[in-house]
């Protein structure tokens, strides 16, 4: 069994930054690709970031292009999301992921979740 605790949310200004971690335990995917995504008020969850085992695969969403920088600890069963130039369109419930799969999908585990708030 896989538990994915997210943490790192908060409130800040647009323009500011913001430092996610993601902590697995249980069945760990220190081998497998990880994941963000988001999901803001009344809008379906939409995909972040994602990374390889290796960290060398890294791939993200258009709209955090050259912002967001995802990053793994696999010692520590982690991966991290750095947010720079926070907009308010990126306010939502940030949630982390798994999968066993190479390819990048079948993404599954989701945590409870971090707030992230951005104000104009």
């Amino acid at each position: 069994q896989v538990q994915l605790t997210e943490s790192g949310g908060g409130l800040v200004q647009a323009g500011g930054s913001l430092r996610l971690s993601c902590v697995a335990s249980g069945r760990t995917f220190r081998n497998s690709p990880m994941a963000w995504f988001r999901q803001a008020a009344g809008k379906e969850r939409e995909f972040v970031s994602a990374i390889d085992w290796s960290g060398d695969d890294t791939r993200y969403a258009d709209s955090v292009k050259g912002r967001f920088t995802i990053s793994r600890d696999s010692a520590k069963d982690t991966v991290y999301l750095q947010m720079n130039s926070l907009k308010p369109e990126d306010t939502a419930v940030y949630y982390c992921a798994g999968t066993w799969y190479t390819d990048f999908t079948g993404w599954f585990g989701w945590g409870q979740g971090t707030q992230v708030t951005v104000s104009s």
